[in-house]
C-alpha cells in the first residue's frame, strides 16, 4: 500500500510518517519509509536548489519538482511497491498541487497534464494533517532559519492551506483528514485506526 502524509509546513508530517512506518514494521510489514523532495539516490542535490535555491520562476520551481518524483518513484517508490512492501512518503504529488496551485498560482489543470504526461502514480492513502496557519506559524517560530518555502508570508501559507482543503474534498475517497491539533500519539492512533479500517491490518 502506498500511503502520503500530506499538511502545510509545521503540520507535523515528518513525525507521523515517522510514526506509521514504525507502527506497521511493528505488525510485520516490509517499509519504504520516504520522503519529497530529494528522497532518492542523488536527490539531495535537487532538494537543496528547491529548499535554498535562487529560483524566480514558477515554472523552474514546478519542473525541477517533477523532475525529483519522477526520478523518485522509478528508484524508491515503485521498486518497493513492485516488490510488495508498503511504502510511507512524507510529501508528494498534493504538495505540489496544494503549493505550486493554489500558492504559486500555477494552473491545475496543467499540473495534472504534467503529473499524468511523467506516469507518476496516486497514493492509496493520503492522509491529512490539517492545521490552522496561525499554529503552524508558531510551531515553526521556534526553528532557526527556515528553507525558502517556509520563510514565504502568511497569505501564502493560507492559500496553500486551502488548496489542502479543496484537494480533500475533491478526493474524499483518497484522503483522511486528522485535526493536527490533537497531540501527537493521538494523531498516531487514529491514523493507525483508519489503516485497519481500510485494509484489514
Amino acid at each position: 500500500m502506498f500511503i502520503t502524509i500530506e499538511g502545510i509546513d509545521g503540520s507535523g508530517k515528518s513525525t507521523q510518517a515517522r510514526h506509521l512506518a514504525a507502527r506497521l514494521r511493528c505488525e510485520g510489514k516490509k517499509v519504504t519509509e520516504t520522503h519529497e523532495p530529494g528522497g532518492w539516490a542523488h536527490g539531495d542535490v535537487l532538494r537543496g536548489l528547491l529548499l535554498n535555491g535562487r529560483i524566480r520562476h514558477p515554472m523552474t520551481e514546478i519542473m525541477l519538482f517533477m523532475a525529483d518524483r519522477c526520478e523518485h518513484v522509478a528508484q524508491v517508490v515503485q521498486p518497493a511497491l513492485d516488490q510488495g512492501e508498503w511504502v510511507v512518503c512524507d510529501r508528494y504529488n498534493d504538495s505540489t498541487r496544494a503549493y505550486q496551485c493554489w500558492g504559486r498560482g500555477l494552473k491545475y489543470d496543467m499540473l495534472e497534464s504534467l503529473i499524468k504526461w511523467c506516469g507518476i502514480p496516486e497514493p492509496d492513502l493520503t492522509v491529512w494533517l490539517d492545521l490552522p496557519v496561525e499554529e503552524a506559524r508558531k510551531r515553526m517560530s521556534g526553528r532557526s532559519g527556515g528553507d525558502r518555502i517556509e520563510r514565504e508570508d502568511s497569505k501564502f501559507h493560507q492559500a496553500v492551506a486551502r488548496g489542502f482543503k479543496e484537494l480533500a474534498e475533491r478526493n474524499a475517497s483518497r484522503f483522511f483528514r486528522v485535526d493536527a491539533r490533537a497531540g501527537e500519539d493521538e494523531i498516531a492512533e487514529a491514523v493507525f485506526a483508519e489503516l485497519k479500517r481500510r485494509c484489514a491490518i
